[in-house]
């Protein structure tokens, strides 16, 4: 008879951290394996992967020569009020968005390009 993974692991929830750090370090044992190794190797995969940026910001650097048609986009953007959005584009270098996904990161950059405004993404 063979146990499947689900009851594998129905049976790990079911047991306290003792029992379960017990098991561990019997499995360690039987297979002549550390568990702490397993982790800190991982695979050259699993440290590339833990570093690849998820998470971007926006950075207006200039609002260029056509300022009304970046205080426009900024606006559209953020959600901002014209005073707001005016005060942002005088204020570069500003983050205009933070921690925003890849995709959003270069539309929006490429918002404000179109509009005239240097803009960086980090």
């Amino acid at each position: 008879m063979s146990i499947t993974k689900d009851q594998m692991l129905e049976a790990f929830a079911a047991m306290s951290v003792m029992e379960v750090v017990e098991l561990i370090e019997a499995m360690e044992e039987k297979f002549g394996v550390s568990a702490a190794a397993a982790v800190v190797s991982g695979g050259g995969d699993a440290g590339a992967a833990a570093e690849e940026q998820t998470e971007f910001d926006v950075i207006l650097t200039s609002h260029g020569a056509n300022k009304v048609a970046v205080i426009k986009a900024l606006r559209g953007a953020t959600g901002l009020g014209l005073k707001e959005a005016k005060t942002m584009s005088e204020s570069s270098p500003i983050a205009v968005k933070e921690a925003v996904s890849k995709e959003e990161a270069e539309a929006l950059k490429a918002e404000l390009v179109a509009a005239g405004a240097e803009v960086e993404i980090k």
